[in-house]
């Protein structure tokens, strides 16, 4: 198993934390890290973890840019920003074997821009279930616990065992028939929380304190289950706990009370969450909206199923990229997003 060689694509958060404890852990690992000054860190005294696993000062083999590396690795870790993975994985093909395999730990659905560059047979999904973020260079924090779940999206889900023993050591490690329902479910709900965030600029808590916020969440999830619907795809609970099709079950007031009660209670336990899409804009980056909201609407448009809501949040987020459009909580109030 540790004969395995693995190269890590992306130094944040996610792909730092990996890479550190799937070095721990005795795998052969190489991170890729835009940044040189990680880039030394990473060989010199190691990248240093922290957080619910306690702490950790780790060493790992690091180049800055994919045409360092040498030779050929048996599977790819792509932990960059969605938009920038498809040019990552172009560069990576000359280090690829036949059968080497290639991980999407991006937000969103990614699994179909990835196969487009190196093939659906050496495609894999991969939903991430914990938190972590990044407090400097080279200083990265595990939030939260929780578990990756991976899966093939053509071909023999068998030959994922090897890397799913080398994955437990950085958090338990699920193989799931099924990768892109386990997706879906995921980019429902960062579809709601993320971009949001994104317009009104307003952490978790205070966001879903207010009645517009609630329903328009709601109405994301209820356009992304009419298209999973249309699909003929089976959505599970959102980390075992958020079951889309009870929540949207039944027209009433009592229902529609219902809903509204769960999603504030979602807002209380998570009241500090600030999203993503946000911190990126708040940075001069775009954020990932086509491959969250975005997605929805396309997949809505191909199989016929309206999503305004979703359509209008994309359209929202580009304008506040292009600087045509600010962050603030009268955006909630848009008429694109008041009917449901």
């Amino acid at each position: 198993m540790n004969e395995l060689r693995i190269v890590v694509v992306g130094a944040g958060a996610i792909g730092g934390i990996t890479a550190a404890f799937l070095q721990e852990g005795g795998a052969d690992v190489t991170l890729v890290c835009k940044h040189q000054e990680i880039v030394e860190l990473a060989v010199g005294k190691g990248l240093h973890v922290t957080g619910v696993k306690g702490e950790h000062q780790v060493s790992v083999k690091a180049v800055k840019t994919i045409d360092q590396l040498d030779g050929s690795f048996d599977a790819a870790l792509i932990a960059t920003k969605a938009y920038d993975m498809p040019q990552s994985a172009k560069e990576l093909l000359p280090f690829l074997k036949p059968d080497s395999l290639v991980f999407s730990l991006q937000n969103g659905i990614c699994t179909d821009a990835l196969a487009e560059v190196v093939g659906r047979q050496r495609t894999v999904g991969c939903v991430i279930g914990w938190g972590a973020t990044m407090h400097g260079a080279g200083e990265l924090e595990m939030t939260s616990t929780g578990e990756f779940i991976i899966g093939r999206i053509e071909g023999d889900n068998a030959a994922l065992k090897p890397i799913q023993r080398l994955l437990h050591t950085v958090v338990p490690t699920v193989i799931s028939p099924d990768i892109f329902a386990q997706l879906y479910s995921k980019l429902i709900v960062n579809s709601c929380i993320t971009s949001l965030g994104a317009i009104c600029g307003l952490r978790l808590g205070k966001m879903l304190m207010r009645h517009d916020a609630r329903s328009i969440f709601l109405a994301i999830i209820g356009e992304a289950m009419e298209v999973a619907h249309a699909m003929k795809l089976t959505v599970p609970p959102f980390g075992g706990k958020l079951d889309y099709d009870k929540l949207m079950h039944g027209q009433s007031a009592v229902d529609e009370l219902r809903r509204q009660l769960m999603i504030l209670v979602v807002g209380l336990k998570y009241r500090r969450l600030k999203s993503s899409s946000l911190q990126s804009l708040e940075r001069g980056r775009p954020t990932e909206i086509d491959y969250f909201n975005g997605y929805i609407a396309k997949k809505g448009q191909e199989f016929g199923v309206p999503c305004p809501v979703n359509q209008c949040l994309t359209g929202m987020i580009k304008e506040i990229e292009a600087h045509k459009r600010p962050i603030q909580v009268e955006n909630l109030k848009s008429p694109g997003l008041s009917k449901r």
